[in-house]
């Protein structure tokens, strides 16, 4: 039995959302909707809003001309819940009795990772000069933007510095399922893969001038 506090994996959402407007990606839940215009957007927002209330639990919500967007996690559990689920569900109907279609693009998360041998002493650099500050526990301190709009920087150690290759490449994060889909897009538009051994939990290619990108699911 699940309680409602339990964080869920994309195997246990994906029986409730399959086929309606939201994916699961890392520790939320996404979906993105078209309005007919900005006041139709507004109207949608304050339907959430108050079902939002009266759930007590409350999205993330984007809204602009003629689009509106909604991420659900649940922070005190550090993931997606039932509370999301069940909130990701009420918004679908929500949004289908005022007209507004999904959008169904697929949610994508970048991160940018620096190869270093002490990452005590870089870290600082990028974190003044980013204007970021530091996240996690302190064996495995990361950057991320106080904004929450900037990519989140890790450090990954090497102990024999890679000369071959560069220092810094970019990991992109996608659903699960459109994992191998991106991959081959990639390689269809130039891209080398030059490292498969983890899938499904990620690949490792290149551009034609070796410049790497790591396309990363969440398991």
């Amino acid at each position: 039995m699940i309680d409602a506090d339990d964080t869920l994996h994309p195997d246990q959402t994906h029986l409730v959302l399959a086929g309606g407007d939201f994916l699961h990606l890392d520790d939320a839940l996404y979906a993105g909707y078209r309005t007919v215009d900005f006041a139709a957007g507004v109207r949608l927002v304050d339907a959430v809003a108050a079902e939002a209330e009266a759930l007590n639990h409350h999205p993330d919500v984007t809204l602009g001309y003629r689009n509106v967007g909604f991420v659900l996690t649940s922070h005190d559990a550090g993931g997606v819940t039932d509370r999301d689920v069940r909130l990701a569900v009420r918004i679908q109907e929500l949004a289908a009795e005022q007209g507004a279609p999904a959008t169904r693009e697929a949610p994508t998360r970048a991160d940018i990772a620096i190869d270093c041998g002490v990452a005590d002493a870089v870290r600082p650099f990028w974190r003044v000069g980013l204007g970021y500050v530091e996240s996690g526990p302190a064996d495995d301190i990361e950057l991320i933007d106080p904004r929450g709009t900037g990519p989140k920087v890790w450090f990954q150690h090497m102990e024999i510095p890679r000369t071959e290759r560069n220092r810094i490449h970019l990991d992109v994060y996608v659903p699960v399922a459109d994992c191998e889909e991106r991959v081959q897009d990639i390689i269809d538009a130039g891209g080398v893969l030059l490292a498969d051994e983890h899938a499904p939990d990620w690949w490792v290619l290149a551009d034609p001038e070796g410049n790497e990108l790591c396309v990363c699911s969440w398991n």
